[in-house]
């Protein structure tokens, strides 16, 4: 099992210590694509995942998925969180165990989605339709100074529904002057520079785990893909995720690391309830 750097009661304090008159941007890893990012005094969770739902589910079928990290938060310990994302349906992603006890704590919470998700959604977090802001490739969502914009994300294609709305998204988070690019799951697909490039976002947040057909799940960027993508948007950090959550679905982020200095693009691999400040850029 893969210890968290700091979890449960110690990272809560890490958390609760953090200066909220300042305009720097931390963010801590949650396990695999979860950040909790902290700006000013708002707090946003990108694509949490803090249960054991998708263990449950899965153990008595061809497709377990065996935990190999530890769970580094129960998420009723969660301060007050001002905004949670979804990037897509599946439960990794968006997981009523983790996102429920956190709006019952947090009653002011938006919850940030693909339009074209609303009634999934709704379903499985057992919540009113017209609660979640749905938002579809090219729209945004801002408060205050925060802003989320939403580009396309291809698991494994460019899935479009009937109402021409992505069912995939990825988002650009721009905090004051500081922008964050969260990929969700995601393959390379033509033009996506194109949507990310203008925002000059200082980190990116990109899944390394790969596409393996053999695993029976979709696939996402691998290493290679992933330092690639951080190049050609020369983004100056690529922070790596999606990895080292269930035993059938992760990477090396070895690999990355490899990858990353050979091609001389900046990165910070972050261990389980480990953070990365914008002053670090």
């Amino acid at each position: 099992m893969i210890r968290a750097f700091k979890k449960d009661e110690e990272l809560l304090k890490d958390i609760q210590a953090m200066n909220l008159s300042t305009n720097e941007v931390t963010l801590w890893w949650l396990g695999q694509s979860g950040y909790l990012i902290q700006y000013k005094d708002k707090r946003i969770l990108l694509d949490p995942y803090l249960s054991d739902s998708l263990t449950v589910k899965y153990q008595h079928t061809e497709k377990p998925h065996v935990r190999i990290s530890e769970r580094v938060i129960d998420p009723s310990l969660l301060p007050k969180i001002d905004i949670i994302t979804s990037s897509h349906n599946h439960t990794d992603h968006l997981d009523a165990e983790t996102i429920n006890p956190i709006l019952n704590n947090s009653p002011y919470c938006k919850l940030i989605i693909p339009e074209a998700n609303r009634k999934f959604v709704a379903d499985r977090l057992k919540i009113n339709a017209d609660f979640p802001i749905g938002l579809n490739a090219g729209e945004s969502f801002t408060e205050d100074d925060i802003s989320f914009y939403a580009i396309p994300a291809a698991h494994n294609e460019l899935d479009v529904n009937e109402d021409g709305k992505y069912p995939y998204l990825g988002y650009i988070i721009q905090l004051g002057s500081f922008a964050i690019y969260h990929s969700g799951d995601t393959l390379n697909y033509k033009g996506i520079e194109e949507w990310i490039s203008p925002f000059k976002p200082a980190i990116a947040l990109l899944p390394i785990n790969g596409n393996d057909p053999e695993r029976k799940v979709a696939g996402n960027l691998n290493a290679e893909e992933a330092v690639a993508l951080g190049k050609k948007c020369h983004i100056p950090v690529v922070i790596p995720c999606h990895y080292d959550l269930f035993a059938f679905n992760t990477a090396d982020v070895n690999q990355f690391i490899s990858i990353a200095k050979r091609s001389s693009q900046g990165y910070c691999v972050l261990e389980l309830g480990g953070k990365f400040s914008s002053y670090e850029i």
